[in-house]
């Protein structure tokens, strides 16, 4: 088991609410948090801004394609941004919280 990081955006609270219910539910992940950021982007061509929420996910490694395919059920972005990124270390009381919580 190895802790992983997905960090997600969505076009607004409501859907990232949304989404974090369905994958915290599911005992996908273990914790959402959300943050409020202003992106600049390419898109069709064009670079294009926007008013986002950035959501970082706790969860494993193991639970990434699980997540981007309930993700991919609601998400309201033809092309939605879904990263992961590996958490090298953390402290022993977190290891067990995820892995009594992700069972």
């Amino acid at each position: 088991m190895k802790m992983a990081i997905f960090l997600l955006t969505c076009a607004d609270d409501k859907e990232a609410d949304k989404i974090s219910k369905v994958l915290l539910e599911k005992k996908l992940i273990a914790c959402a948090k959300k943050l409020p950021v202003n992106s600049s982007f390419w898109w069709k061509g064009n670079i294009d801004k926007a008013n986002e929420v950035l959501v970082l996910f706790e969860s494993i490694e193991e639970n990434f394609k699980k997540v981007e395919e309930e993700i991919r059920k609601i998400h309201s972005y033809e092309t939605f941004v879904l990263f992961s990124l590996p958490v090298s270390q953390t402290t022993k009381a977190v290891e067990d919280w995820l892995k009594k919580e992700l069972k």
